[in-house]
C-alpha cells in the first residue's frame, strides 16, 4: 500500500527523496534558529500559536512556560485526550452523541466567554485608562468579572478535550481502510473519567512543582506539534486522493512525516515574522 502511494502519479521518481529533503532542511533550519535547550524549542513552538504573556502564564520555578495558562490547558488537555482515545476507542471515528455534543458546546461556550472577557479586560487595562479615560469608562461597563489564570487553564482543558474530540474521529475517518464509526466518545460515562484525568493535569500545573512541571512544559509544546501533524496528514490525504487506505502504521509513517514537516513549517514561518516584529521570544509587547 505504502509503496504504490509512493510511487503513484502523485509522486514521480525522486519525488519522495525531494520532500524527505525539503523537511529535514525545515526540521535542521528551524532547530538552528531558536532558542537553545528543550525548553527553548518548546518556548517557540508556543511562540507561534501564543500571545505569550508572562503575567498570564505559570512558572517552572522562574522562567515562563512555553505557553500561557489558557493555551497549557487547551493543548495538554488536547493531547490527554487523544491518547486517551487512542487507548480505549483506537480506531473508531464516529463523533460524539447528543449528550456529549451538548457537554462539548458548554465547554466551548466557556472558553469563547472567558476567553472575550479576558481579552476585554486586557484592552481596559491600566495603559488604556491613561491613554483614554473616557474610552476606558465605556469599556469597563461591559466587564463580566475579574479574569484569572485559574479560569483561564480550567476553560482552555474545557476546549482543549472538545478539540481532541473532534480530531480523533476526523483523523481515523481519513485515515483507516477497516475504520470503526461508532462514536470515539461513545457516551457522558465515558467522557467524564476523561475530564477527570484534565483536572488532575490542571491540580500538577497550579501546584507549580518544577518535577511536574517540567514534562507538562514540553508534553504542552509537544501538544501544538502533535494536532497540527493530524490536520497536515489529513490535508494532504485528500489532496492526494489516498484516504481510507491504510492499514498500520507503518504504511502511515510517510505521510504522518510529511505532515510533521508542513506542522513545523508553518510554526517556522510565524515564528520568523513574529520575531522580526518584536525582535523577542518573549510576549507581545502592550504598549
Amino acid at each position: 500500500m505504502l509503496t504504490k502511494f509512493l510511487h503513484s502519479k502523485h509522486f514521480k521518481p525522486g519525488g519522495k527523496g525531494a520532500l524527505l529533503l525539503v523537511v529535514s532542511l525545515i526540521i535542521i533550519g528551524w532547530l538552528l534558529n531558536t532558542p537553545e535547550g528543550l525548553l527553548g524549542k518548546a518556548d517557540a513552538v508556543g511562540y507561534a500559536v501564543c500571545h505569550r504573556f508572562d503575567f498570564r502564564s505559570f512558572h517552572l520555578g522562574e522562567r515562563q512556560m512555553p505557553l500561557c495558562a489558557r493555551c497549557s490547558g487547551m493543548y495538554l488537555a488536547s493531547v490527554l485526550g487523544i491518547v486517551y482515545m487512542g487507548i480505549l476507542s483506537r480506531r473508531k471515528a464516529g463523533f460524539p452523541g447528543i449528550k456529549v455534543g451538548i457537554l462539548f458546546v458548554l465547554l466551548f461556550s466557556g472558553f469563547a466567554i472567558d476567553g472575550a472577557n479576558s481579552l476585554l479586560n486586557l484592552v481596559i487595562s491600566d495603559g488604556l485608562a491613561k491613554l483614554n479615560p473616557g474610552l476606558y469608562q465605556l469599556l469597563s461597563k461591559f466587564s463580566l468579572y475579574q479574569p484569572n489564570n485559574l479560569l483561564r487553564l480550567l476553560t482552555g482543558t474545557g476546549m482543549g478535550l472538545v478539540m481532541a474530540g473532534v480530531i480523533f474521529p476526523a483523523f481515523n475517518q481519513s485515515v483507516w481502510v477497516d475504520v470503526d464509526m461508532s462514536p470515539a466518545l461513545p457516551g457522558v460515562k465515558f467522557f467524564l473519567p476523561l475530564v477527570g484525568l484534565g483536572l488532575l493535569v490542571d491540580l500538577a500545573v497550579l501546584s507549580e512543582n518544577p518535577i511536574l512541571l517540567y514534562p507538562l512544559a514540553l508534553i504542552s509544546s509537544g501538544g501544538v506539534l502533535l494536532l497540527l501533524t493530524m490536520i497536515y496528514t489529513m490535508l494532504g490525504l485528500m489532496i492526494f486522493k489516498q484516504e481510507n487506505r491504510f492499514t498500520d502504521w507503518k504504511q502511515l509513517a510517510f505521510p504522518t512525516f510529511m505532515g510533521f514537516g508542513f506542522a513545523l513549517l508553518q510554526i517556522f514561518l510565524i515564528d520568523l515574522l513574529r520575531y522580526s516584529f518584536t525582535q523577542t521570544w518573549g510576549g507581545f509587547p502592550l504598549l
